[in-house]
């Protein structure tokens, strides 16, 4: 089979995976309205693009939070990764500095975070989630701060644990060997099997604290001598009350449509959160990007840049580190393409006026 595009990744890694893997990477929460529409609201904008550019070679790099990038597109924060390849998120961060950019890496990583900071050849950022145990969310964030992270990004929408049905009926659990190794020197690095569902929704609900609040938030950001970004957010108001609480970057994000379903899909929630924060901080956006020329529309309406996730993961279990840098090669010479034929030879020129 040849890969030629992110969609051909995603049946490939399904002939990879078993079954609790691959539906736990796949699914979203409930009837997975939010999963779909994240993609088809992206397919709803169209690109008015420009002729007689006098178009010469793309520039597709660009500055993140005082970090060169070979390209506007680094991998997002999502959990368990040696589900899908025995190096986990070793080959994950492998993969992303091969093609030149950065990773977010998550509290649920396979993987302790001093080992992939150490394996990274660009900038790693940690998903933090704050734990009930706040002596142990003070240890993470002490810990990505010790191990050289570039940032913190702290997720803010998922209070409790979404429903999602496929991970209920597959009795989504660990293999044996495999562990949350930032959590496990605090002994939360697992969770026993479910008889009557998911085990990762009981060490969510029973581990996480849903009470977090802008003091939580305010907290963080005099603890941090690193930028703190925030990670789930889909208001104007909300993102304005992060700039003011100093936070150095926002996420438009509604997890992967794995939280609350029929929530405002991530490209129709941005530019509202953009005029919001009016240039005081970097925005980004995760959710639904698979195209090229879905990071054209996503930059065009203010993003800085684009997370990817499950494509990162289809990449993973095929090839490894090796399908983890192909997929985003093929979105980066998707997006050169695309900036080609819209007429920008730089991010800058990626402007409003080429959507609608």
């Amino acid at each position: 089979m040849d890969l030629v595009n992110v969609f051909d990744f995603e049946e490939a890694a399904r002939a990879a995976l078993d079954r609790n893997a691959f539906d736990y990477y796949l699914h979203g929460a409930n009837d997975e309205v939010t999963l779909r529409d994240n993609r088809a609201a992206f397919d709803r904008i169209r690109l008015r693009y420009r002729i007689l550019a006098g178009i010469r070679d793309r520039d597709l790099t660009t500055l993140l939070l005082g970090h060169q990038l070979s390209m506007p597109v680094l991998a997002a924060p999502t959990a368990f990764h040696k589900l899908a390849h025995p190096d986990g998120e070793l080959a994950t961060v492998a993969g992303v500095g091969a093609a030149g950019t950065g990773m977010f890496l998550s509290t649920l990583s396979t993987v302790a975070m001093e080992e992939v900071v150490a394996a990274a050849a660009g900038p790693v950022f940690f998903q933090l989630y704050i734990y009930k145990d706040r002596e142990l969310t003070r240890d993470l964030v002490a810990r990505a701060v010790a191990a050289g992270c570039s940032a913190i990004a702290l997720t803010v929408d998922a209070p409790v644990f979404g429903k999602r049905e496929p991970d209920i009926r597959n009795r989504f659990h660990l293999p044996e060997g495999i562990a949350i190794e930032n959590a496990a020197p605090a002994g939360y690095g697992g969770f026993p099997d479910d008889p009557g569902g998911s085990g990762l929704t009981g060490y969510v609900n029973s581990l996480m604290d849903p009470s977090i609040s802008w003091d939580d938030l305010e907290w963080l950001v005099a603890a941090s001598p690193i930028p703190v970004l925030i990670k789930g957010v889909v208001r104007g108001d909300d993102a304005a009350r992060c700039a003011e609480h100093g936070a150095s970057g926002i996420v438009v994000s509604n997890h992967g449509g794995r939280q609350l379903d029929t929530s405002i899909a991530t490209i129709d929630a941005l530019a509202e959160v953009v005029d919001a924060v009016d240039g005081r901080l970097d925005v980004l956006l995760d959710g639904g990007v698979r195209r090229g020329t879905d990071v054209v529309k996503a930059l065009a309406l203010g993003a800085k840049a684009v997370l990817l996730g499950r494509p990162i993961l289809w990449g993973l279990a095929v090839d490894g580190s090796r399908g983890v840098q192909a997929v985003l090669d093929i979105i980066r010479d998707e997006l050169d393409t695309a900036m080609a034929l819209c007429g920008a030879s730089t991010l800058d020129e990626i402007t409003p006026d080429l959507v609608v």
